[in-house]
């Protein structure tokens, strides 16, 4: 079973990875999803093997991608930002997107 995070941290992530990382959001679609031509995405949540983004598509339909953490369960809100980080990372990698340094 994997773990569940609270209330108070789902709403911390995905506020902030809503409001401040759209792009990110949209690469990670673009790159775990089956259609790499994804015109927007939301993070939609998360638990300890994964996180769930929400990817519209250009035909203005909506397609729900599941991306298990690059470094395995986790159970700690820290270790979110680190997985998140990882996936974006990887989906620069993959899609040939210079990454940003992290803070």
């Amino acid at each position: 079973m994997p773990h569940r995070f609270d209330d108070a941290t789902l709403s911390g992530v995905l506020g902030h990875m809503n409001s401040d990382h759209a792009d990110d959001n949209l690469l990670i679609a673009r790159a775990f999803g089956p259609d790499p031509s994804a015109s927007a995405s939301t993070m939609t949540g998360f638990d300890g093997d994964g996180g769930d983004w929400e990817a519209t598509l250009h035909d203005g339909g909506s397609l729900a991608i599941r991306v298990p953490w690059p470094g395995g369960p986790i159970s700690e809100r820290p270790q979110v930002r680190r997985e998140i980080v990882a996936l974006y990372d990887e989906a620069c990698r993959l899609l040939g997107v210079e990454p940003r340094p992290h803070a």
